[in-house]
């Protein structure tokens, strides 16, 4: 049995970041609850989703520009990412809560864009760091 020296780092595969496939499997999912959503009479819940979507969509391209910002400066200061982060987010929330609020049933269709959108890109990014950490001897 071979195993790797004590003192050695743990080599971790590079995680995707790029966003077309995320983008492509979003509108996949965008298209079918589209077509859904006007079968059963409620065409704004489709719209409310694409936004929420979109909205993900548009966070992950900030996230990645701010974190590719923060890493070129000579001291990186986490902070600062962590607040912008914060404040984008919340910001996204609040007015999915509202939309939820104000146009209801329809305005859901934020909320689930949002939490579909997130695991849309949560798995585009795990399940190939999963498969290149199994193919790993």
């Amino acid at each position: 049995m071979e195993t790797s020296a004590p003192d050695s780092a743990p080599v971790y595969p590079q995680a995707p970041t790029g966003l077309r496939r995320p983008a492509l499997i979003a509108g996949g999912l965008t298209l079918v609850v589209a077509v859904v959503s006007i079968l059963v009479g409620h065409p704004l819940f489709a719209v409310f989703f694409l936004l929420g979507i979109a909205a993900i969509l548009v966070n992950a391209l900030l996230v990645k520009r701010a974190v590719d910002a923060v890493t070129a400066e000579l001291n990186p200061r986490k902070t600062a990412l962590a607040l912008n982060s914060a404040m984008r987010l919340g910001a996204i929330t609040a007015l999915a809560l509202l939309a939820a609020f104000l146009v209801q049933p329809d305005g859901l269709g934020a909320m689930f864009g949002l939490a579909i959108g997130q695991v849309v890109l949560v798995l585009n990014t795990v399940i190939p760091v999963m498969k290149g950490l199994r193919s790993q001897p």
